[in-house]
């Protein structure tokens, strides 16, 4: 079992940034793919990045590539989403997901993920 928490959501200006972490803690031993999704109300959660376990891959989104990075620190157990240019179409809550894996293989859909944080929220003002 792994927990994650998500953290640095807030209200933002369009044009502005954003910093998300998630932290984990539990089963930190073992490799875990992560990424992050998001979900607007009235709208099914959707993929935003990818890392793999030792961020020799990564993937985005179209909607957000060339805006947001995705990153992990393996030794702080913390993957992050640093967003810039922020739109008010990025307004949604925010999840962090993990899935053991140690492979390089691309996780875009929520069914490919074991464990989730509780979402922090994102509002994009215009």
């Amino acid at each position: 079992q792994v927990q994650l928490v998500e953290s640095g959501g807030g209200l933002v200006q369009a044009g502005g940034s954003l910093n998300l972490s998630c932290a984990a803690s539990g089963r930190t031993s073992r490799s875990y793919a992560m990424g992050w999704f998001r979900q607007a109300p009235g709208k099914e959660r959707e993929f935003v990045a990818f890392i793999s376990w030792n961020g020799g891959t990564t993937d985005y989104a179209d909607s957000v590539k060339g805006r947001f990075t995705i990153s992990r620190d393996n030794a702080k157990n913390t993957v992050y989403l640093q967003m810039i240019s922020l739109k008010p179409e990025d307004t949604a809550v925010y999840y962090c997901a993990a899935a053991p894996a140690q492979s390089q293989r691309i996780r875009i859909f929520t069914t490919q993920y074991d464990y989730w944080g509780q979402g922090t929220q994102v509002t994009v003002s215009s």
